[in-house]
């Protein structure tokens, strides 16, 4: 059991639950001074103290001591390929992949990076969806550009659709080879 990533664990779902160290040892039965070795990473707590500690805190004991960050390339795969459910409906490639990324946020290396970079990608291209065939429309509608038919805005649906599928099956290949991935272009709405 790592005590730096055990410090952070206890300390982040003590802040996620809005309690002191204070309440924290009063509830557990630690001491203030126990509790704040731990989150200082200066001790490994016993068995009893992770009870007590998950006790107070109203999670499970795997909750706390399972806060190790894991390599895990399949689900990293698995999150990526979930992006194909735009090809369904174009916002499930943005809501699938947010519920998968949100479930191992900060559990699995690389996952933070991966979820935040393909979510402002799909989000990205979701707006240029509806973007890009309402500006052609306006375009045609004002005479700018002469002809533009139905089959020219299925046309630049279908390249835009395209482009997704293509941009999700190479950055899998990218996470199989180990590579970094490139989401472009992509609007940061999540901070990376």
């Amino acid at each position: 059991m790592d005590k730096n990533h055990l410090a952070l664990r206890v300390k982040r779902l003590r802040t996620q639950k809005g309690i002191s160290q204070e309440f924290l040892a009063e509830e557990s039965g630690l001491s203030l001074r126990t509790i704040q070795r731990i989150e200082n990473g200066e001790s490994n707590p016993t068995g009893d103290s992770i009870k007590r500690l998950a006790n107070a805190l109203n999670v499970s004991p795997d909750e706390i001591i399972d806060w190790a960050i894991k390599e895990d390339k399949k689900y990293l795969t698995f999150l990526n390929l979930s992006a194909l459910t735009f090809l369904f409906f174009p916002l499930l490639g943005i809501l699938v992949p947010f519920i998968l990324w949100t479930a191992k946020k900060d559990k699995i290396k690389n996952i933070n990076e991966l979820g935040r970079a393909l979510i402002n990608f799909e989000i990205t291209w979701t707006i240029l969806l509806f973007f890009i065939p309402a500006v052609l429309f306006a375009i045609s509608k004002i005479g700018l550009i002469q002809n533009i038919t139905l089959s020219t805005f299925f046309i630049a649906i279908g390249l835009l659709y395209l482009f997704n599928l293509i941009t999700v099956l190479i950055n899998t290949i990218r996470i199989t080879n180990e590579k970094d991935i490139i989401y472009r272009p992509r609007i940061r709405f999540l901070k990376i």
